[in-house]
């Protein structure tokens, strides 16, 4: 049996670190290079880089901190953020990233994520999407959640599924930062539904939510603010779980 994973995650705008509630209110936290050494050292088993403002600003994601990452920690990580060529993949891992995440882009083309899987194997590519209720479904945001695609999010990972993605980071926007919990009714929903391992992401305020998401079918847990703002370490969330009895490296 595979391990579970726990991930934090690192909002980067303009080269530090953020965190803030349902995709606003944004408040620093620290240097992406600092905080990714830091969350190594205490056990993460990969990093999520996301630099929330590339594709709003019509940017590429800065590559001088990728790679100031990629010097200092030693775990696999990726990086998403204005994402739209194969050629910008192939840079983003040449500056030392393992995985790339595309969210936008995709919803304007979605070949870019066959093109991505078949260049450079469906493991390096993990589609984000972020969702939020709308009546009895869930539609899909881009552009850091300003923007409503007009997609239903059931349906547009079915599609992505089949098109090569290696891994789903699911964010529910109505959850993020309010510490309330992972959306588990969408996330058992698409874990049965997808045979692609699921990342689950956003509103741990406690370990418990952790546990409640690979209970509902995730393979990872992705959390930021209770690791941002020291209410727990990585190695504390890994003993949780372990304790929970759940497949973890400790």
């Amino acid at each position: 049996m595979l391990a579970n994973r726990i991930i934090p995650c690192l909002d980067v705008r303009d080269g530090r670190v953020v965190k803030g509630i349902k995709f606003v209110d944004l408040q620093d936290c620290g240097d992406p290079g600092q905080l990714g050494l830091r969350y190594y050292e205490e056990g993460a088993d990969e990093l999520m880089f996301l630099d929330i403002e590339a594709t709003y600003k019509g940017r590429q994601t800065r590559l001088d901190w990728v790679s100031r990452v990629a010097n200092s920690v030693f775990v696999p990580f990726a990086v998403g953020g204005g994402i739209d060529s194969v050629d910008q993949i192939q840079e983003l891992l040449k500056a030392g990233a393992d995985k790339v995440s595309i969210n936008s882009a995709a919803v304007k083309r979605p070949e870019l994520i066959s093109e991505g899987a078949r260049e450079f194997g469906s493991q390096c590519i993990v589609t984000a999407v972020d969702v939020k209720k709308k009546g009895k479904n869930w539609g899909v945001y881009t552009a850091g959640g300003r923007i409503d695609s007009g997609l239903d999010a059931v349906e547009w990972i079915l599609e992505l599924a089949d098109r090569g993605a290696g891994e789903f980071l699911i964010t529910s926007m109505d959850r993020d930062g309010t510490c309330e919990g992972y959306d588990l009714e969408f996330l058992s929903m698409i874990t049965e539904m997808v045979a692609v391992p699921v990342i689950a992401s956003g509103g741990v305020g406690e370990l418990k939510h952790l546990a409640a998401g690979l209970r509902a079918g995730a393979q990872a847990v992705l959390a930021a603010s209770i690791f941002h703002y020291g209410r727990h370490t990585v190695g504390e969330a890994k003993k949780f779980l372990y304790d929970n009895g759940f497949s973890v490296r400790l």
